[in-house]
């Protein structure tokens, strides 16, 4: 039995940033991830030419910027670096290889117990806890849609979270269902590597530029949401014209305010938009069923295809282990609280990264947390 002050799930950006918090207040705690290695995400389920969608300033985790000489838009392979130099900055230990499997809390003792398995070892390891932080991401299992004739599907199905580069799928007809970020830019990577690339978008996006976006979050500190949006949407307008026509449609709530009440991005345009204008990129609509190689659309459409490609999310796995979660977290796994309020959960369980709002939202969980821990254990011994 491994009796700990704070018990910290996940060594992604979310734990990380919440052991440092921890750290800088001089709070012990252990962290427990079942990868072999921290931020698995971006060093093992991660496109090649994937960067952070917003600007270094909205992605720097708590108490360590990025380098002066980063660019703008970190890419993948600098982020890692960065998330290296932060373990070892904050001498972060994570126990790899360690997968939760249940968590209860005992109101007798006002303590977590958890049950978790060394994956290297074999064994099973105890842990009882006076704070619970779960950090194990609101990516943890990959999503895939049911679509009827989808398991007849003779090609290769994918995940987004495996797709590495379009050079494998040269001269092939790829279909990539999901319409995010992901998604978006998948296509375009297919397309450019000669790919007869074809994008299912079902639901209405906001289609932005980088830039824009910047300018939209840089705004948001000084000026009411809604008149962001409206300056948002005319810059969009104008930058890419009607979308409408080419089976993109916009919704009715503006960017920023979508983000703040969803959780739902804008989708930062790579190239996409203007390949689907072109005609290079083919938008399709719902999908009513797969019959061999050939996806039937409910437009009435039947294109033969050679690959699908699920840029269709992530799941959280967090129910799966954790009791009496209740307070904090619906069915899905997901806060069922506001955000601004959504960390905290009863009996000194926290989340971190689960309100989907980024690393700016994953920085602002990790100060919430560490500091209401701080000011909790300062209220007991006192």
């Amino acid at each position: 039995m491994e009796n700990v002050v704070v018990l910290i799930v996940g060594a992604g950006p979310a734990g990380l940033a919440t052991a440092a918090c921890l750290t800088q207040l001089s709070i012990p705690y252990v962290i427990v991830e079942r990868e072999d290695c921290s931020a698995s995400l971006w060093r093992n389920r991660a496109y090649d030419r994937l960067k952070l969608h917003l600007a270094k300033e909205f992605c720097e985790l708590p108490h360590m910027s990025y380098p002066a000489d980063a660019p703008t838009y970190i890419p993948k392979a600098l982020f890692v670096k960065y998330v290296d130099n932060y373990i070892e900055c904050f001498n972060i230990q994570p126990k790899y290889l360690t997968s939760v499997e249940s968590s209860t809390y005992d109101s007798d003792k006002k303590v977590w117990s958890i049950v978790a398995h060394d994956m290297a070892e074999c064994k099973r390891i105890n842990f009882t806890a006076k704070f619970l932080v779960v950090a194990s991401g609101e990516n943890s299992a990959e999503n895939i849609p049911v679509i009827p004739g989808l398991q007849n599907f003779p090609g290769e199905t994918i995940h987004s979270s495996r797709y590495k580069s379009g050079k494998t799928f040269f001269g092939k007809s790829v279909l990539v269902i999901g319409s995010g970020n992901s998604g978006m830019e998948i296509a375009y990577d297919l397309a450019t590597h000669g790919v007869n690339t074809s994008i299912v978008i079902r639901s209405p996006i906001h289609v932005m530029t980088k830039e824009l976006i910047r300018l939209g979050m840089t705004l948001a500190h000084h000026l009411p949401l809604n008149l962001v949006d409206k300056l948002l949407v005319t810059a969009t307008k104008f930058i890419f014209g009607d979308l409408s026509r080419h089976g993109i449609t916009m919704p009715n709530m503006g960017p920023m305010m979508l983000k703040s009440k969803t959780g739902r991005s804008a989708v930062i345009d790579v190239g996409t938009v203007g390949l689907i204008k072109k005609g290079i990129i083919q938008v399709q609509g719902s999908i009513s069923e797969i019959m061999g190689n050939i996806v039937k659309f409910q437009s009435g459409g039947e294109i033969s295809f050679d690959a699908i490609v699920f840029a269709t999310g992530y799941k959280s796995t967090v129910n799966m282990w954790l009791k009496n979660g209740e307070s904090m977290l619906n069915d899905n796994g997901l806060p069922t609280k506001e955000h601004l309020n959504h960390w905290k959960g009863e009996n000194r369980l926290y989340c971190a990264g689960l309100a989907r709002r980024g690393l700016a939202g994953i920085a602002a969980d990790a100060k919430n947390i560490a500091n209401d821990i701080k000011s909790m254990i300062s209220s007991m011994s006192g």
